[in-house]
């Protein structure tokens, strides 16, 4: 009566989900298990289980271990996933964020797959940045002297935390357990500092060399060093990441990811391309993104490789309001360049354009839906990760939708 399968409906997309995981080459995730007969130990979770969790995790918009850990002991769907096996947060959590290779792995074959099928043409892609709040507040920016200060302080906590455990070697097994876990928040904090001071010798640099004096204002994170204060669509500044996804414009399925700390998208476009070409071995007819992607470099740089740039000319209206023409020539430029400039005074260029909203803006839309509004992990690397989870789901719904995936 309390049957798991028969409660689960049978068309419930927990069991899509499973299928669909169950036809992905698990095997990086299996190298990473090791067993001996030495150690003693429980037995290792199958990464199909962790992999179905967080994949239908994503979809429902669960963003945090302990949420999905609170609902593999309550919702039918996630027991049903999981069989007879338990699992905790801290392994869940673990597991989201260690496996970024294989997320963009997997990404990679899912739309490779469907390019061989023909679902997925590649002839005209669009990019979009998204910012997405960071985990750490904007207070937690300081200035160099403050965070060597603060660096000292933790450094002085946690000499006295391992002279401490030195020195107390009778303990119950729970306060063992308590004092390793300040031990551990100790180092942690200590590591973020000994980061936070290292990124700010690089982008005081960096703002010194673009205006003198400028470098002695440099604030980082003392939270997330990675995390760059950045302007939100709310017009306000906040402590963020910015999520970059290109888009097959035929069929809205993401191609490729990566997320930069850079508030702006300028000097994204090339790199990104690139990344698209090399990966599928095919080049773009098209590639559509807004004026802040359009620099006179990367412009030339993919439209010397044969995709042609389709967007709005960069400080076109200021040209306008001189009296200029923003499709002529102007002094300086490159022959592609010029070339961009010229197409999109056509109007076959600005109806394509006019596609570019619902290419590269719906997933994400789909994924702030989706509860992608603020990154619970701390890092570029950990960040990367959830943004590839988010697009796997994207891509799994947009599978489904495509008639890729039985139901």
């Amino acid at each position: 009566m309390l049957s798991l399968e028969d409660m689960l409906p049978r068309d419930h997309r927990a069991r899509i989900v499973w299928s669909f995981v169950k036809t992905l080459d698990l095997e990086p995730l299996y190298e990473k298990i090791v067993v001996t007969k030495s150690t003693v130990g429980r037995n290792s979770i199958a990464p199909e289980i962790l992999v179905s969790l967080w994949l239908l995790a994503t979809l429902d918009g669960i963003g945090t271990a302990r949420e999905l850990g609170r609902r593999c002991e309550t919702d039918i769907a996630y027991l049903w996933t999981l069989g007879n096996v338990t699992v905790n947060y801290h392994t869940l959590s673990d597991f989201r964020v260690e496996n970024g290779a294989f997320l963009e792995k997997t990404l990679v074959d899912t739309v490779a797959s469907l390019v061989a099928q023909g679902l997925v043409p590649l002839e005209t892609i669009a990019q979009d940045g998204m910012r997405v709040r960071a985990s750490a507040g904007s207070s937690s920016f300081r200035r160099k002297p403050t965070l060597e200060s603060l660096q000292q302080q933790a450094q002085a906590h946690v000499d006295r935390l391992k002279k401490e455990s030195e020195n107390e070697c009778d303990r119950s097994d729970g306060d063992a357990r308590r004092q390793a876990a300040v031990e551990r928040a100790s180092r942690e904090r200590q590591e973020r500092l000994d980061e936070a001071l290292r990124q700010f010798e690089e982008l005081s640099k960096q703002r010194e060399s673009r205006r003198k004096g400028d470098g002695e204002k440099t604030r980082v994170s003392t939270t997330d060093p990675d995390a760059r204060n950045m302007k939100m669509a709310n017009g306000g500044f906040d402590p963020a990441f910015n999520v970059q996804f290109a888009t097959d414009a035929d069929s809205r399925v993401i191609v490729a990811v990566d997320v930069i700390n850079s508030g702006t998208d300028s000097g994204q476009m090339a790199p990104m391309h690139e990344k698209v070409c090399s990966t599928y071995d095919k080049t773009p007819k098209a590639q559509l993104v807004d004026s802040a992607y359009a620099t006179k470099g990367d412009v030339k740089t993919v439209e010397s490789k044969g995709t042609e740039v389709v967007s709005t000319i960069p400080r076109g209206s200021v040209l306008e309001s001189k009296g200029k023409d923003p499709h002529a020539q102007q002094p300086g430029e490159s022959d592609e360049y010029t070339a961009f400039r010229a197409r999109m005074a056509k109007e076959e260029y600005k109806e394509l354009y006019k596609t570019r909203p619902s290419v590269a803006e719906f997933p994400n839309a789909d994924c702030r839906n989706r509860n992608l509004r603020q990154f619970k992990v701390r890092g570029l690397v950990k960040v990367k990760a959830v943004a590839l989870w988010h697009a796997v789901a994207f891509n799994f719904t947009r599978m489904v939708n495509l008639g890729a995936l039985a139901i």
